[in-house]
C-alpha cells in the first residue's frame, strides 16, 4: 500500500479524501495557492506545498506546478479529487510517465469517456439510448446557432471538459444559443483550460438519475445503486438522495448492468458514474460518464456501507474487488443538501466574505457505514446518521476564485420519511454567518410537498420559484408553536433584566404573563404559566402550548420543545422582540406587552427606496464587459453589462425599456453587492 497520497485539489473534497487516508494510515500531502494558505485542507494535512497565485488557472489546474509539488513531496499516488485536473488525460499521462499511481480510471478511459462529446459516439456505438445532439467541434457563435436551430429548441450548450455546471446554458432561440455559447465557452476555458462546447436536445421535466459503479483492473465491475439529482439550479444539483424514489428494481437493474457494460467497454478502472436522464415512463437515456468521484458520493457510502475513496486507493494500488454485485445492497435512506455561499434571496448569485459563525450541527454515526467500521472520526452513535462534509472553519474566508460550495450535509435513516426529518432538524442547527447562504432555501425544499411525494424533476426549481426564492410562509399552526416559545424565551431574558442592578431604588421590576406576539403578518395575544420544567403558553382561542427548553439571553440556537415535538432557532435580536430563522423563514418576533402592541399597531410603515432606475451590482464580482453605452435606449430583457464571480459568467438584462443616462463602472472593475453599475431614466 501506498506511504503517501497528494490530493490535487482544495476543500471539502480534498478534506474528504485525507479522512480515508489517515484511517488507511497513508500520509497526505496537500496543496495549495496563496487564497488557501490558511484554508482546512492544508492545516488537515501532514505536509503543504505552495503551487501559485490564487487563480485556479495559474495554480490547481497548472500540470507543472502539480507535478512539481509530487516530486518535491515524495508522494507515490495522486488523488485528483473532482473539477480541477481529475478528469485531464495529459496529467495522468503525466503521472505515468514519473511513475506515480493515479487514483483514477486510465488514460484512455478518460480520453474516451471523460471527454463529454466522444463518450456519447462510443455510447451510441454501443447502442446505448442517448440524447439528440450535435457531437462534432463547433467553431464560433453562428454554428452554434445554426445547429441548434436543426436540433430543435430547446438545446443544452456543455463545455466538452466541462463538470459542476461550468460551462452549461440551455438555450430556447437563436439570441440565447449566441449568448450561451460565448458565455459557456469562456467559462469552459477559464475553468478546464478547454473551450470546446457540444450541444444537445434539452429534454424538458426529466429526472436526473446516476449510477455510482465501481471496476478494478482484473476485470471485475459492480455498481452501487442509483441517486437522485433532479432538484438543480444553474444545472448543478443541490440535493440529492440514495436511492431514487422514482426507480423501481428492474429499471435500476438495467440502469445498472448497462453503466457497468459501457464502463468496462473502455476497460475503466476505479469509481465513476454514469448520468441518465429518465423520463415519466422510467425510459432512460445516457447523458455522460464522470471519470471521478462525485461531488454526492456520500449518499452512495452511506446506503451501501462502502467507502469509495479507500476502494480508489486500493484499485490504484492494484488489489482486485472483494465487494460483489450481490454484496451491495440499499439499506436504508440518505439525503444530500449542498451548504453553498450563494443567497437564495438574490437568485443564487455567488456571496464571498468571512465566515463570522461556523456551527454545523454536530454528526452521529449510525446505518451501514458503522456497522462496516468505515465511519470517519468518533461521533457518537444513534438511529439516525448526520455527516457534514466540508472544507471551511468559523473565522475562514470565502474566496471568489473558487466553487461557492461550503460544505455537504448528509443524513440517513432507515426510511426517508425519517431520513427528511433528520436533515430538516440539521439544517435547523446549522449556524452560518457573515456570508450569504441558501440554507433558508434548503430548508423550503425539505418541506416542500412533491419533494416530500418525491415527484421533483429538473425543472423543480424554475417551476416551483419562477420569480426566485422570497422566503418561506409557514403556516399559522407553526407560527403558534413559535409564538409560544418565544413568548416564553421573552419572559426568561425580562426577569434577567428585571434581576440586573443598578435600578432605581423602590421600583421593582414586575414580569408580566401576558403578553402579544407578532410574527409574519400575525398577532397572537398569549397568557403565560411558568413552573420549573418549562411554561404553558395559553392563546386567546383557547390553545394551550407546553414550552421547555434550556435557551438563556444571549444563545443564538434555541434547541426548544413544543408540545413534545423539537423546535430549532436560530435566534438573533431586535428591538423589541427576536429575528428567528427556522424552516427557510426568516422572522421579526415581536413580543410586547398589550399596550406596547396596540402603540405599534398605529406606527406607520416604513416604505423602501425606489430603485427601479438604478442597475445594482447582485454579488461581489468582476464586470466582464458592458454590452451598452450612455444615451442607449435599451428594451427588456437587453443584456447590459456581464459579471464574473466564483467561475461563473451572469449577464444583468435590463428589467425594462428605459435610456442610460450614466455609467459608474467599467471592464476590468471589481464590484461589491449594490454598487450602482449604471442608472436610467
Amino acid at each position: 500500500m501506498f506511504n503517501k497520497i497528494l490530493i490535487a485539489n482544495r476543500g471539502e473534497i480534498a478534506c474528504r479524501v485525507m479522512k480515508t487516508a489517515k484511517k488507511m494510515d497513508i500520509q497526505t500531502v496537500a496543496v495549495y495557492s496563496d487564497a488557501d494558505k490558511q484554508a482546512l485542507h492544508v492545516r488537515m494535512a501532514d505536509e503543504a506545498v505552495h503551487i501559485g497565485p490564487p487563480p485556479a488557472n495559474q495554480s490547481y489546474i497548472v500540470i507543472d506546478k502539480v507535478m512539481e509539488a509530487i516530486k518535491s513531496s515524495g508522494a507515490q499516488a495522486v488523488h485528483p479529487g473532482y473539477g480541477f485536473l481529475s478528469e485531464n488525460s495529459k496529467f495522468a499521462e503525466a503521472l505515468a510517465e514519473a511513475g506515480v499511481a493515479f487514483v483514477g480510471p486510465p488514460v484512455g478511459a478518460i480520453e474516451k469517456m471523460g471527454d463529454k462529446i466522444t463518450s456519447k459516439k462510443i455510447a451510441k456505438e454501443a447502442g446505448v439510448s442517448t440524447v439528440p445532439g450535435y457531437m462534432g467541434i463547433i467553431e464560433d457563435a453562428d454554428e452554434a446557432v445554426k445547429i441548434s436551430s436543426e436540433i430543435g429548441y430547446p438545446v443544452m450548450l456543455k463545455a466538452t471538459a466541462g463538470g459542476g455546471g461550468k460551462g452549461m446554458r440551455i438555450a430556447w432561440n437563436d439570441e440565447e444559443a449566441r449568448e450561451g455559447f460565448q458565455s459557456s465557452r469562456n467559462e469552459a476555458a477559464n475553468s478546464f483550460g478547454d473551450d470546446r462546447i457540444f450541444i444537445e436536445k434539452f429534454v424538458t421535466n426529466p429526472r436526473h438519475i446516476e449510477i455510482q459503479v465501481l471496476c478494478d483492473a482484473h476485470g471485475n465491475g459492480i455498481y452501487l445503486n442509483e441517486r437522485e439529482c433532479s432538484i438543480q439550479r444553474r444545472n448543478q444539483k443541490v440535493v440529492e438522495e440514495a436511492p431514487s424514489p422514482f426507480l423501481d428494481e428492474a429499471t435500476r437493474k438495467a440502469m445498472g448492468e448497462q453503466s457497468v457494460a459501457l464502463a468496462q467497454a473502455v476497460g475503466y478502472t476505479s469509481a465513476g458514474t454514469v448520468e441518465f436522464i429518465v423520463d415519466g415512463d422510467k425510459n432512460f437515456y445516457f447523458l455522460e460518464m464522470n471519470t471521478r468521484l462525485q461531488v454526492e458520493h456520500p449518499i452512495t457510502e452511506m446506503i451501501t456501507g462502502v467507502d469509495l475513496v479507500e476502494q480508489m486507493i486500493r484499485v490504484a494500488n492494484g488489489e482486485a474487488l472483494t465487494i460483489k454485485q450481490e454484496d451491495v445492497q440499499i439499506n436504508g435512506w440518505a439525503i444530500e443538501n449542498r451548504l453553498y455561499a450563494e443567497d437564495p434571496y438574490r437568485g443564487f448569485l455567488p456571496s464571498i466574505g468571512r465566515l463570522t459563525r461556523y456551527r454545523p450541527p454536530a454528526e452521529i454515526a449510525a446505518g451501514p457505514l458503522l456497522d462496516n467500521d468505515k465511519w470517519h472520526g468518533d461521533a457518537p452513535t444513534g438511529t439516525t446518521a448526520v455527516r457534514n462534509d466540508t472544507g471551511v472553519y468559523e473565522g475562514g474566508e470565502i474566496s471568489m476564485y473558487y466553487d461557492p460550495m461550503i460544505a455537504k450535509l448528509c443524513t440517513w435513516a432507515p426510511t426517508r420519511a425519517e431520513a427528511i426529518e433528520a436533515m430538516r432538524v440539521a439544517l435547523d442547527s446549522f449556524e452560518v454567518e457573515g456570508i450569504g447562504h441558501n440554507l433558508p432555501f434548503l430548508s423550503a425544499v425539505m418541506d416542500h410537498p412533491i419533494f416530500v411525494a418525491g415527484e421533483m424533476t429538473t425543472a423543480f426549481i424554475e417551476n416551483e420559484y419562477p420569480d426566485g426564492f422570497e422566503g418561506v410562509t409557514l403556516p399559522e399552526a407553526e407560527l403558534k408553536r413559535i409564538a409560544a416559545a418565544t413568548a416564553a424565551m421573552h419572559r426568561v431574558a425580562e426577569i434577567r433584566r428585571a434581576r440586573v442592578s443598578g435600578r432605581m431604588d423602590n421600583h421593582e421590576r414586575k414580569v408580566g404573563t401576558d403578553w402579544n406576539v407578532a410574527l409574519q403578518d400575525h398577532s397572537f395575544d398569549v397568557h403565560i404559566t411558568a413552573d420549573k420544567q418549562g411554561a404553558s403558553v395559553t392563546f386567546d382561542d383557547g390553545a394551550v402550548l407546553r414550552v421547555s427548553g434550556d435557551w438563556t439571553p444571549g444563545d443564538q440556537l434555541a434547541s426548544m420543545t413544543v408540545n413534545d415535538a423539537p423546535l430549532i432557532l436560530k435566534v438573533g435580536k431586535v428591538s423589541g422582540g427576536f429575528r428567528i430563522r427556522t424552516r427557510g423563514a426568516d422572522l421579526k418576533v415581536h413580543v410586547r406587552t398589550p399596550l406596547q402592541a396596540e402603540m405599534a399597531r398605529k406606527m406607520p410603515v416604513k416604505v423602501p427606496p425606489d430603485t427601479s432606475k438604478l442597475l445594482l451590482c447582485p454579488m461581489p464580482g468582476l464586470i466582464v464587459k458592458l454590452d451598452v453605452e450612455v444615451g442607449d435606449e435599451v428594451q427588456e430583457g437587453q443584456a447590459l453589462c456581464t459579471i464574473e464571480a466564483m467561475k461563473m459568467e451572469n449577464i444583468l438584462r435590463a428589467e425594462k425599456k428605459g435610456t442610460v443616462t450614466k455609467i459608474n463602472a467599467g471592464a476590468g472593475d471589481s464590484l461589491a453587492v449594490d454598487d450602482v453599475i449604471m442608472e436610467f431614466e
